[in-house]
């Protein structure tokens, strides 16, 4: 096989194209450094519906201590501390850099208008009526060219480049062609999102996979909190038209309210006198799958979500929600949609410290590529937070720690190159291989766990992983696509391994068999490291 080569260089290089790689662009740039972009697309950005900044416009009370304290009573206990402070107090300064370059925020008698999510103690969270996710990286993009970001797209990852222990550009592929690109870069940002499609029914989109997080286990990053997978709520399942549509739940603190088949309003008996308010989403998640496993569901799998109840100036804020349902021949205001959980997003990721540093030198990571910073369960509104506030703070720590220019002789590039072509002898089997992690992952590591179906999914996912170790491939796709299979494996034994480590249950993981928290045996993070073998370790490490 002969593969087209080019070789550019810069001083950082943001691998990822969503709101956590712009805003590390744009830091970077800002500090002065050379920056390049490099994405297949913009994952799950375009369908973030808000974020939380105590900016207290709506409520007086609101700052960013009892933000903290939301946060670390949300995760359980298991937060990085450092990440839990820096995400309360710079979400504030990301909502005011944002509507500087001109973000269009909501308003309401002349203040940002914010909506309350599960989980806050106040209304929080930020949006734009038309589709908040759009509306900033429409911004950020606008921001990326008037600083001459260098953009490339479509390009994938396919190897990360190391000199000895630094990390020191990636190797791209540009998707359907044979042409590859090395780009030499002085600091690496991973901001290219978490889990993404590694469950089957994720609401993610196809372009996030796993294996990012492979690739950083394979250059001596730790991952942590594997074991906390974030199931959404309320995912339409009706209609039809709108089946993986995440319903907001700033809707319920609206007003709306979730029913069973018999009309009960089963919140009130699983969280009173609150109701659908003031719970964070994975407890949520897990009272509406009792509903559904205790057969109180309606036929379409689902409960009620009742929108009907909304008031029309609250329900018509929900512009893309809205719009989506009618068009399907669902109005919200007098039909209400039918909702389940489904797997979403990860808790944890790449571990970082204060400043976005993995311990790998030259590698940092931002956004849901990161671990740590939520703990057990994920505050409604703090996925786009934690991708606006981490992936600057790896932009602007990225510029600050450059590594120097030095002659490479060329090793990084060659051993990158070198990977590829070893594998070019047959067949692959890859997409095969990636629906058999999905479904493994979906049927061992659900909402619901236990030591047997972990067990039997660990050695399932062993012996998968095993096939893929020898597994070849035909052509330059094919190989990519069984590098990437091979990654998604090893990031599914960490979830499948964490859940099975710890033995209790807290937050989003919830053992049938060990159904108590214990906080004197599991107050500590499970993370996890390649050795040299390539072997992957678990560890207990305590909470920063």
């Amino acid at each position: 096989m002969t593969l087209s080569v080019e070789t550019v260089s810069t001083d950082v290089l943001v691998l990822g194209g969503g709101l956590s790689g712009y805003r590390a662009a744009v830091a970077a740039r800002e500090k002065g450094a050379q920056v390049t972009m490099a994405f297949r697309a913009h994952g799950a950005s375009p369908y973030v519906i808000g974020f939380n900044a105590p900016i207290a416009a709506e409520d007086p009370r609101d700052s960013p201590e009892v933000f903290v304290d939301d946060m670390v009573r949300g995760g359980y206990g298991i937060n990085d501390r450092r990440l839990v402070r820096i995400l309360a107090q710079q979400s504030v300064d990301a909502f005011r850099e944002l509507a500087a370059i001109g973000v269009p925020f909501a308003m309401r008698d002349g203040k940002p208008a914010q909506r309350h999510l599960s989980g806050n103690s106040y209304a929080r969270s930020v949006y734009i009526p038309e589709g908040t996710g759009g509306a900033l990286l429409q911004a950020l993009k606008a921001r990326a060219r008037e600083l001459e970001v260098q953009i490339l797209s479509p390009y994938k990852v396919v190897e990360l480049l190391r000199d000895g222990e630094e990390v020191v550009g990636a190797l791209l592929w540009r998707p359907h062609s044979e042409s590859l690109l090395l780009v030499q870069a002085r600091a690496t940002i991973l901001a290219t999102g978490g889990i993404g499609r590694l469950y089957e029914g994720s609401t993610y989109p196809a372009d996030v996979a796993a294996d990012a997080l492979g690739i950083a286990l394979e250059v001596g990053a730790r991952l942590v909190d594997m074991e906390f997978v974030q199931f959404e709520p309320v995912v339409t399942v009706w209609p039809e038209a709108c089946r993986g549509m995440e319903m907001p739940t700033a809707m319920l603190g609206d007003g709306a309210q979730l029913r069973n088949a018999q009309g009960e309003r089963f919140m009130l008996r699983v969280n009173p006198p609150l109701g659908e308010r003031g719970i964070e989403k994975a407890k949520m998640a897990l009272h509406i799958q009792r509903e559904i496993d205790e057969g109180r569901a309606l036929p379409e799998g689902g409960v009620i979500f009742d929108t009907t109840l909304l008031a029309p100036h609250a329900l018509e804020s929900y512009v893309s929600h809205c719009s989506r349902l009618r068009k399907a021949g669902v109005d919200p205001a007098r039909q209400p949609p039918i909702v389940a959980p489904a797997a979403h997003s990860i808790m944890g990721g790449i571990a970082i410290d204060e400043h976005g540093a993995t311990g790998v030198p030259g590698l940092f990571a931002g956004g849901e590529s990161a671990g740590g910073v939520h703990g057990a369960s994920r505050v409604a509104g703090n996925g786009c937070a934690d991708t606006l506030v981490f992936g600057a703070l790896a932009g602007r720590s990225a510029a600050d720690s450059l590594l120097p220019v030095r002659t490479r002789q060329g090793s990084p590039q060659a051993r990158a190159l070198g990977s590829l072509g070893a594998a070019c002898r047959g067949a692959s089997g890859a997409q095969a291989a990636k629906q058999e992690i999905a479904d493994i992952v979906a049927n061992c590591a659900g909402i619901w766990r236990s030591e047997a179906p972990l067990r039997a999914g660990g050695d399932a996912l062993a012996a998968l992983a095993g096939q893929l170790a020898l597994a070849t491939g035909g052509d330059l796709a094919d190989v990519i696509a069984l590098k990437e299979a091979r990654r998604m494996a090893a990031v599914a034994q960490t979830i499948i391994r964490g859940a099975l480590t710890r033995t209790e249950s807290r937050g989003a993981h919830q053992r049938t068999d060990h159904p108590e928290r214990d906080d004197a045996r599991w107050m500590c993070h499970v993370s996890f490291r390649q050795d040299a073998a390539g072997a992957i370790v678990a560890e207990q490490t305590p909470i920063n």
